[in-house]
């Protein structure tokens, strides 16, 4: 499938809180200047959700993996996550760009996003922006120069913006329930999702000056939550061994 065709195909979903306008307003307006197909999915804000009314979730479990609570907003992340994975399964299209809205769109995203996917093959997902790389083994360079890999050392942190299709997406509704760790961790980890999971070594786009004002939490609200040290070895354990697997998964890749 020539990446003009496929461009026509792939629309860009952009969670986002109905008390956010600000943010989609820039949005929009990008997304007009660049002519680009994009989808406003009304976020889910965890803070109005009672505890108890939580689905997919259990807060042993949660504290278990991570050493700390959930935050509401990370809770909020997680089902708009899945909300927009499920809008976009029901298209029947067969790829789509999943964005957070403290993120900037620019007129190469998609020919970009599309040539990252077709680098790779299987049921797969490529995250096009992180908040760090280290580590970084790349398996290949797309036909827009960008090249794509696989990291051994992590997390690497955010899910404001991937590529995935659409056999990946439907894994990934069934795979990242319940909810034990927060959605950009849970969402690279390619051996536990099954999902063959990528990134580009540069990011695909910029994020915006909304990023400073997170909706999720910042580290204030973080160290609220954390437990005391010793409360917190089954999630060092967890990570320990997890970095094993990340390490396995990112060594295996073929190029």
């Amino acid at each position: 499938m020539l990446a003009d065709d496929s461009a026509q195909q792939v629309r860009i979903y952009i969670i986002n809180l109905d008390r956010s306008r600000d943010r989609w307003e820039r949005l929009s307006s990008q997304a007009a200047e660049y002519d680009l197909d994009v989808t406003r999915v009304p976020g889910i804000d965890g803070r109005a959700i009672e505890e108890k009314d939580r689905v997919d979730f259990q807060p042993s479990s949660f504290i278990y993996y991570n050493g700390r609570q959930l935050l509401p907003g990370e809770y909020g992340c997680y089902r708009s996550h899945l909300l927009a994975l499920e809008q976009f399964v029901a298209t029947g299209d067969k790829m789509a760009i999943i964005m957070e809205d403290d993120v900037d769109l620019n007129e190469r995203l998609i020919p970009r996003a599309i040539a990252a996917m077709e680098s790779v093959s299987g049921a797969r997902l490529v995250k096009l922006v992180n908040h760090r790389l280290v580590g970084f083994k790349p398996v290949g360079e797309t036909t827009e120069k960008d090249v794509v890999g696989r990291c051994m050392h992590g997390p690497q942190g955010s899910a404001a913006c991937y590529i995935v299709n659409r056999k990946a997406a439907m894994n990934l509704l069934v795979t990242l329930k319940p909810l034990l760790l927060p959605y950009d961790v849970a969402l690279e980890r390619g051996w536990s999702t099954g999902v063959e999971t990528f990134t580009t070594q540069e990011n695909l786009v910029e994020f915006s000056p909304h990023r400073a004002d997170t909706t999720i939490g910042k580290r204030v609200h973080y160290r609220a939550v954390k437990r005391h040290f010793l409360l917190r070895l089954t999630a060092h354990w967890f990570r320990t061994c997890d970095q094993l697997r990340r390490w396995r998964y990112a060594i295996g890749v073929k190029r």
